[in-house]
C-alpha cells in the first residue's frame, strides 16, 4: 500500500481510522474523501476530495489523479437510517460499492476494503457466539445490503483476484464523532447525556444485549486485517470481531460507578425490533486465528475512558 483513498472519512469511524492512517502512513499518503465537504477542517495537512461514490467518474479521477493503489470504502446508510429510506440505502450500499468495486478491478488496485456489520445476521442466526459462517437472513435493509456486498466481495475476489477485505463490526463506541443513524448508537449517546444531563433515556430495552468495541479496537482491527498477508486469509469481507457485550442496564449500572446519580429509563422504539435478532455476541475465531485478532479494551475501561474524555469538554 502506497496510496489509500479513504471514502466517508468525515464520519464516526471514517474521521478516526484517517487520523490513524496519517500517523501510520504518512500524511502525503492519505487522500480524504466525502460527499461533504469538510467544514470543520478535519484534516489541514492531507487532500481532500469530494466523492460521491454513486458517481463512478469522481471516484476513477481521484485515482488517477492521486496514483491510489488501496480504497477504505466507509460511505453507508446505516440500519435506522436505512429502515426509513430502503432505496436510498441499496443506492449508497450496493450501487456505490459496485462503482468502487468495478474501480479498484479497472485500475489493478492493491487491495479494497469495505466494512460489513452485525445486521447482516437476523432471525434465523444463533443468537449467543454466532458463529463466522451461518445462516444470513438479516431483517433491515442495511442487513440485506451487507449480506449482498459481502457476496458481491467473495464473487469479485474469486473471479478477478481483487484483494477485497472487511469486518463485520459490531456496535463501536467512540468520543469525537458522532454515529450516524444506527441502532447501536445508544451506546455513545448515552455517555453525552450522563456527563451534561446525568440521566438518559434509552430507545432500545434494558435488555438488549448486542456486541460492541471501542473506537481503539475498531481502528487496531482494521489496520490489521488490510495490513494481513493475503496467502493467510480464508475468507474476504465477512470477519466476525468481538470485543465486549452488553445491555443498556448493564452499561447504565458501570456508567453509574463514576457518576452515582445517573439515571435510565427505556422508551424502545423500532429499532427495539432490529436489535432483537442482532446477535447478543460473535464467535471471532477466525479473525483470532488468520490475522491475530484479540481485543484490547473491556466494558470498565471503556466506559472510563468515555467520561473522563468528555467529561473533560465543555459540554
Amino acid at each position: 500500500m502506497k496510496k489509500i483513498l479513504v471514502i466517508g472519512a468525515l464520519g464516526q469511524i471514517g474521521s478516526e481510522l484517517a487520523a490513524a492512517f496519517n500517523e501510520r502512513y504518512g500524511k502525503e499518503n492519505i487522500i480524504v474523501a466525502d460527499v461533504a465537504d469538510d467544514k470543520n477542517k478535519l484534516f489541514p495537512g492531507n487532500i481532500f476530495e469530494k466523492i460521491d461514490v454513486t458517481d463512478s467518474d469522481s471516484i476513477e479521477a481521484a485515482i488517477k489523479r492521486h496514483g491510489i493503489d488501496t480504497i477504505v470504502n466507509l460511505a453507508a446508510i446505516l440500519s435506522a437510517t436505512g429502515e426509513k429510506n430502503p432505496a436510498l440505502a441499496w443506492k449508497i450500499n450496493i450501487d456505490g460499492l459496485l462503482n468502487v468495486i468495478h474501480s479498484g478491478i479497472k485500475y489493478k488496485l492493491d487491495r479494497i476494503m469495505v466494512p460489513s456489520s452485525i445486521a447482516v445476521f437476523g432471525p434465523q442466526s444463533v443468537l449467543y457466539n454466532t458463529p463466522q459462517d451461518t445462516v444470513l437472513v438479516p431483517n433491515t435493509m442495511y442487513g440485506v445490503t451487507k449480506v449482498v456486498g459481502e457476496m458481491l466481495g467473495d464473487y469479485y475476489f474469486k473471479k478477478t483476484g481483487l484483494d477485497f477485505r472487511g469486518i463485520r463490526y459490531p456496535g463501536v463506541i467512540s468520543n469525537k464523532t458522532m454515529p450516524g443513524g444506527g441502532t447501536t448508537d445508544y451506546a455513545v449517546e448515552i455517555f453525552y447525556e450522563a456527563v451534561k444531563n446525568k440521566k438518559y433515556t434509552c430507545f432500545l430495552s434494558a435488555e438488549s444485549c448486542l456486541p460492541m468495541i471501542y473506537m481503539p479496537d475498531c481502528i487496531r482491527a482494521t489496520i490489521m486485517l488490510l495490513e494481513a498477508d493475503r496467502s493467510k486469509l480464508r475468507h474476504c469481507g465477512n470477519y466476525n470481531v468481538g470485543a465486549m457485550s452488553f445491555t443498556p442496564e448493564i452499561l447504565a449500572d458501570e456508567i453509574k460507578k463514576h457518576i452515582p446519580e445517573f439515571t435510565i429509563d427505556y422508551r424502545p422504539d423500532f429499532r427495539r425490533e432490529i436489535a432483537r435478532y442482532w446477535p447478543a455476541s460473535v464467535d471471532d475465531s477466525a479473525a483470532r486465528a488468520e490475522w491475530g485478532w484479540q481485543p484490547e479494551w473491556d466494558l470498565p475501561h471503556t466506559v472510563a475512558d468515555m467520561l473522563g474524555t468528555i467529561g473533560s469538554r465543555n459540554l
